[in-house]
């Protein structure tokens, strides 16, 4: 896999490891920051799997925001 997934791979693990840590202010703002990194990777993607990779992580990245704020995040609408 190319490394900008194996960072990501990483940065979610640091979330992960926030949210077991209980320091969910940092899990937050890890999550913002990574959350930023996916959606410039989705304005650079070419290929249909990197496309599907992307959108695997922004799911996980929703049940985080979830994990960490007990709500779902909506886009658009509240």
């Amino acid at each position: 896999m190319n490394t900008k997934f194996e960072t990501l791979k990483a940065n979610v693990q640091e979330i992960i490891d926030l949210i077991a840590a209980k320091n969910d202010r940092e899990a937050n703002n890890k999550l913002l920051e990574v959350s930023d990194e996916l959606d410039e990777m989705l304005d650079h993607a070419e290929e249909d799997e990197e496309l599907r990779e992307i959108s695997r992580y922004q799911v996980l990245l929703n049940q985080l925001h979830v994990k960490i704020n007990g709500e779902e995040q909506v886009d658009g609408d509240a």
